[in-house]
């Protein structure tokens, strides 16, 4: 759940307490939640942005994949390490800020240029703006962008709100393609990561499988493509509306993740999709900092 806590800081414009909010954004590789968390930073006062990817352990500590014999950087069990990344968010969910000391190479990777519309988005820095005053609220929004992000339960839990990002299989491969090469987290050999070039066969053999073996067990059928989520997995209704939940305690990997947001993204504009997460953010706004006198 998310933190309140009474502010130290002097009251500003009647502030008097803070509450901190993860946001989960994940997806494959190439859905567009990073796209979507970076838009959502220009709308939300007060927020940062926790990129998974960061937290990949050094190559020589990854698992080696059993046909191709190479490093792999995808697979839900041994491409993140998960401690790590379990306890920095708990320990973001406790301050609010990330640590001075750590290192993100997420500003090395060219990300391509989305266009949105800037008076929906200056719209709905107003908003969030009113609310914070209105309810007396300093929020401090942490955006925790993944593309394994619902697979482990102690990260799950420490989500206040989990969207997904849904792209078909052809749309991701061939964005894939376009982007070319990109920085990974590499702390062995330098800081800012090194370079990456896919193999010829690294998405069909490596990538797709992974990212289906870390999300099927959401659908029903374990249908990535089309499959509706598993009745446990969601209550979402048809306005988008979702509750929270946490993982059932036995189990540590691979379980359902109630509350899941599902956003099928070539469904709709990105400006519906922008518009559609602010609505929910605001919701749960409103559910943690009810209005004077609720």
């Amino acid at each position: 759940m998310s933190d309140t806590r009474q502010s130290h800081e002097p009251a500003a414009g009647g502030i008097t307490n803070e509450l901190v909010i993860l946001v989960g954004v994940g997806g494959a590789t190439c859905s567009g939640k990073t796209t979507l968390a970076k838009q959502l930073r220009k709308i939300l006062p007060d927020s940062i942005i926790v990129h998974q990817d960061d937290f990949a352990p050094p190559v020589d500590t990854l698992p080696m994949h059993p046909v191709y014999n190479i490093a792999d950087w995808d697979d839900p069990e041994g491409a993140i390490d998960w401690p790590r990344f379990a306890a920095f968010l708990q320990q973001v969910k406790r301050t609010g800020v990330i640590p001075a000391n750590h290192n993100s190479h997420d500003h090395m990777n060219i990300q391509k240029e989305v266009s949105f519309d800037t008076a929906s988005i200056q719209s709905w820095k107003e908003r969030f703006q009113v609310l914070q005053r209105e309810r007396a609220v300093r929020v401090r929004w942490v955006l925790v962008d993944g593309f394994l992000l619902y697979w482990q339960k102690a990260s799950v839990d420490a989500l206040d709100i989990r969207f997904l990002l849904r792209v078909p299989r052809d749309v991701l491969l061939q964005r894939r393609i376009d982007r070319g090469s990109y920085f990974t987290a590499d702390m062995s050999t330098a800081q800012e990561g090194e370079m990456w070039v896919d193999p010829p066969y690294y998405f069909d053999g490596i990538v797709y499988p992974a990212y289906v073996k870390a999300f099927g067990h959401l659908f029903e059928n374990g249908d990535v493509e089309s499959g509706n989520l598993k009745p446990d997995t969601t209550v979402t209704s048809a306005a988008g509306r979702s509750s929270d939940g946490t993982h059932p305690e036995s189990q540590t990997t691979g379980a359902p993740v109630p509350g899941l947001v599902l956003m099928d993204a070539l469904k709709m504009s990105a400006d519906d999709l922008l518009d559609w997460a602010c609505r929910e953010l605001v919701e749960l706004f409103e559910r943690r900092a009810p209005a004077p006198g609720f």
